[in-house]
């Protein structure tokens, strides 16, 4: 019997934590012996590894404990990659030479599939003086475009190319530029970006008061604070960027606060870290932990949980002393702090087994209290390791249990801690759960609610064909296998039911207990006001968050692409037959056609913006019985980075031509090609790929000769698809799979249909 409670979830397992040989060979049979391995590979460093092994491998059985992507793929496969997912870089000096080394830094980083954060405030702004050059700084904004055409460039360890999160402070000089950065959609595409947010400053925008923009000492500008956080406000609103992080408050409630001081986080949010600091992090499945789900003894095993907390505390720290490290200056911050980020998964799912409306207020109570006992059983965790392997080296501890969050701790754990000390300075985070969360079945993700109950997936099949699946909430085919097709509850709410006030609502109550920070996105319906909107941010502040990350969907941020299907098709119909156009059948060629000594055709000229030369398409027709049809294409440009892929592609699309039949595919296979560095916007239309745009010169000409019908919408004779509410895709396609199925969970975008996520 499968582990897997869905196909998704294999498939996921599969492409991404399934470790094999370079040729694709699969070295682990089956996910038990990725559990098995992962286990084995952080149990080695105990004085009984065997005892250990064990006790992890029941943790990881059946997805109760979900370590991070990277620590799933990479433990105990020998290979040169971290198993921290993400870092913040070293702090910036204000020199040529000192930026560029942290360039190389964080290129060495992203190479072993890192991703970085970086706090941009301290490069001097625009226009200022560059001594001893007679010349003015270009300021920040310039160095990140430097970032992001290395971040385009530089592929991360195994399948992920790397994110990045750019910081700025909200008194820099240049914080305007940083705000409006994203409205150029070709700009910064590699970047998550935050302003870093003052009390200061938050007092200034509720007073209307004057605001400095400063740099070493020297003010540069003074203006409205209020100005200030609507241009934030209105950025957000248009571009879903950029975020906000309360920094004062993140300092404040710094368990460290005595050792360092955090100007960044890591790329989605959750981790907000000194310069070195890394990203270690796994999630506890709460769906899998509840007991008589949907009836009236529904309860969490807090036991069950308390255990499980203790074995996670401990893997996780091993995964310090297993783990390599890009850079040296990364391993002794991590090896002198030991921070990790044990997180949740499967929240509003565990919520719905309860009987309980996420959002309600009964709902955000019971979150503080899981929230609470995770806090309490992890932080006793570390002190027990503590007294077997010590405390972590920069304990001290009347300065620890004076800051922030230990001020709240119960009685008894920070007199645990003065006794025994603890082991990890910091240990709760609740981190991006998209990817492992639909290879744990589907669960909801993170502290998210449910996204959708089901939705269909298009699945690529080996044959190029796509089917396809249904995916459906681990709660809700839990409710399907109980009650069969009784409706759901009213209690069942989802991503877009919900006020953003009960989002906000979610995520303060999880906050009081998380030592670290949270990713979390606030979905805002498209037609909210903007004062609406702005305060969504004010509650995020007022009731405590430190960070807040909103998503509105709009033209330019996207949303999900719906196609619906007439209900009187024809079960089993075929829908590989051939299709009938006017002007005659199509016609099925068993040997090519051999070429006239002259045809017609027509030349287009397209225009790409990253290349100088523009590339000409001629498009060659033949009549056969009464009707024209595409029969060979030729490519030529000055520029000729593109000279051997463009005469293989002429010559294969030629060849396809040639052989007749509905060659209508060739267009849909082109247009479906994107670009994993993105595309560019053409008259007004995003095109993914140079690829999609030769496919939509080729699309046009069908349509122009009678070939083809429609409106280069490339739906051709199938009336069973229709676009819904939009007459094109919306937002951009999955860089993995093509699919316009890219939703906002959690601060970071991932596809449904495939899993892909930057963030894990």
């Amino acid at each position: 019997m499968s582990r897997f409670a869905a196909p998704i979830a294999e498939q996921i397992w599969d492409m991404k934590y399934r470790f094999k040989q370079a040729d694709g060979t699969p070295i682990d049979k089956s996910v038990e012996d990725t559990w098995r391995r992962i286990a084995r590979d952080l149990a080695r460093v105990e004085k009984d590894p065997a005892h250990w092994e064990q006790k992890f491998y029941e943790a990881l059985e059946d997805f109760k404990y979900l370590p991070a992507g990277r620590i799933t793929a990479g433990a105990g496969t020998a290979r040169q990659v971290t198993l921290f997912n993400c870092f913040v870089m070293g702090t910036i000096p204000d020199s040529m030479g000192g930026i560029f080394d942290m360039l190389k830094e964080a290129a060495l980083t992203m190479q072993q599939g890192g991703g970085i954060g970086y706090d941009f405030s301290t490069i001097r702004p625009r226009g200022a003086d560059v001594h001893g050059v007679a010349a003015d700084a270009s300021g920040p904004l310039s160095f990140m475009d430097v970032w992001d055409a290395m971040c385009r460039t530089i592929m991360s360890a195994g399948s992920r190319r790397g994110a990045m999160m750019a910081t700025m402070r909200c008194d820099h000089p240049d914080i305007e530029q940083f705000i409006t950065a994203k409205s150029d959609p070709a700009r910064l595409r590699m970047f998550n970006m935050s302003v870093l947010v003052t009390d200061a400053f938050m007092e200034a925008v509720k007073a209307d008061a004057s605001w400095d923009l400063v740099f070493d000492g020297k003010v540069y500008h003074t203006v409205q604070a209020r100005d200030l956080w609507n241009k934030i406000m209105q950025a957000t609103y248009d571009y879903a960027e950029p975020g906000v992080i309360f920094i004062d408050r993140i300092n404040q409630a710094n368990n460290l606060s005595y050792a360092e001081t955090i100007a960044a986080t890591n790329p989605c949010g959750e981790q907000p870290l000194p310069p070195y600091g890394a990203c270690l992090l796994g999630s506890i499945n709460l769906a899998r932990l509840v007991s008589a789900p949907f009836e009236d003894a529904a309860h969490l095993d807090e036991a069950a949980l308390q255990e499980l907390v203790a074995t996670a505390v401990r893997m996780m720290d091993n995964v310090v002393d297993a783990s390599k490290f890009p850079l040296p200056q990364q391993a002794a911050e991590a090896q002198a702090k030991r921070r990790i980020g044990l997180g949740v998964t499967g929240l509003a799912d565990a919520l719905l087994m309860l009987g309980l409306r996420y959002g309600s207020d009964e709902a955000a109570r019971q979150t503080e209290r899981w929230l609470h006992a995770i806090a309490r059983a992890a932080y006793l965790a570390s002190v027990d390791l503590a007294k077997e392997k010590g405390a972590f080296p920069l304990f001290d501890a009347e300065k620890y249990l004076a800051s922030g969050t230990m001020q709240q701790m119960d009685d008894d754990v920070r007199e645990a801690i003065r006794e025994h000390g603890i082991r990890n300075a910091l240990l709760t985070s609740i981190a991006p759960t998209g990817t492992i969360s639909l290879y744990a079945g589907n669960v909801s993700s993170g502290i998210e609610p449910v996204f959708a109950y089901a939705y269909t997936r298009k699945v690529l099949q080996k044959d190029g064909s796509r089917t396809e699946e249904e995916v459906v909430d681990y709660a809700v085919q839990m409710w399907r296998d109980k009650f069969g097709d009784v409706e759901l509850p009213d209690y069942f709410v989802n991503a877009q039911t919900l006020t953003p006030a009960e989002h906000v609502k979610m995520q303060a109550a999880a906050q009081k207990w998380i030592d670290s920070s949270i990713s979390k996105t606030i979905n805002c319906p498209e037609d909210i006001p903007f004062d609406a909107f702005k305060d969504v941010y004010m509650q995020a502040w007022d009731q405590g968050c430190k960070g807040c990350t909103t998503y509105r969907p709009n033209d330019v941020t996207g949303s999900v692409l719906t196609v619906s299907e007439s209900d009187d098709k024809v079960p089993g119909e075929s829908t590989d037959a051939p299709h009938e156009v006017d002007g005659g059948d199509v016609i099925y060629m068993s040997e090519p056609l051999d070429r006239p000594q002259s045809l017609e055709g027509s030349t287009y000229k397209l225009k790409w913006p990253d290349s100088e030369h523009a590339i000409y398409l001629t498009i060659n027709d033949i009549v056969i019985g009464g009707r024209r049809r595409p029969f060979e294409v030729f490519i030529n440009s000055k520029n000729m980075e593109h000279y051997a892929w463009t005469l293989a592609l002429t010559r294969m699309i030629s060849a396809v031509f040639r052989r007749g039949g509905d060659v209508s595919f060739v267009v849909e296979e082109l247009k479906a090609v994107f670009d994993p560095r993105g595309g560019a916007w053409v008259q007004g239309k995003y095109i993914p790929s140079i690829l999609a745009a030769i496919g939509g010169v080729i699309e046009q000409h069908m349509i122009a000769i009678g070939f083809l019908e429609g409106e280069g919408m490339g739906l051709k004779s199938d009336p069973q698809a229709q676009v819904v509410n939009m007459d094109a895709p919306r937002g951009k396609a999955c860089p993995s799979c093509g699919q316009y199925d890219m939703v906002m969970i959690e601060g970071c975008m991932t596809c449904r249909s495939c899993g892909h996520s930057k963030c894990g």
